[in-house]
């Protein structure tokens, strides 16, 4: 019996220091930039429903949900811009897990984007009308 009891107090600390540790972790993260990462979105979701959402946190400088070109519809993510720091987090903190649309969404700092390489040129096809393709040989 006493066992037991040892035995559970060991993993009520343990648990309980893994808990306070992981809160710790996640609001010792700040941001570093006003702009945040929205994902989840509903595919219904404008950017004016975006900014209506997000706009009781401050003011707004910019809402847009990612619109994929060749359907036209959302692709389930969107960027918020703040005009600071400090209203970007308290929105990131009010509607991280929340529900828009019927979706849950996530609230995440934006990263920034990384740079694309430039484009190869494509080598013009020869008087035959053909090209070379490395991988598979003569295509047409």
């Amino acid at each position: 019996m006493a066992f037991i009891s040892s035995f559970r107090r060991v993993l009520g600390g343990s648990s309980s220091a893994l808990q306070s540790q992981f809160v710790s972790i996640r609001h010792n993260s700040t941001l570093t930039s006003p702009k945040l990462f929205i994902s989840g979105l509903s595919r219904l979701t404008t950017d004016e429903k975006l900014q209506e959402a997000f706009s009781p946190f401050g003011q707004i400088v910019d809402a847009r949900v990612v619109i994929d070109r060749a359907s036209g519809r959302s692709k389930g993510f969107g960027f918020i811009t703040y005009t600071s720091i400090e209203e970007a987090e308290q929105a990131r903190q009010g509607m991280n897990a929340k529900f828009l649309d019927g979706w849950v969404i996530f609230v995440d700092p934006a990263k920034p984007r990384e740079p694309r390489p430039p484009p190869q040129a494509q080598p013009n096809p020869s008087e035959t009308g053909f090209r070379t393709n490395k991988t598979i040989g003569w295509c047409g």
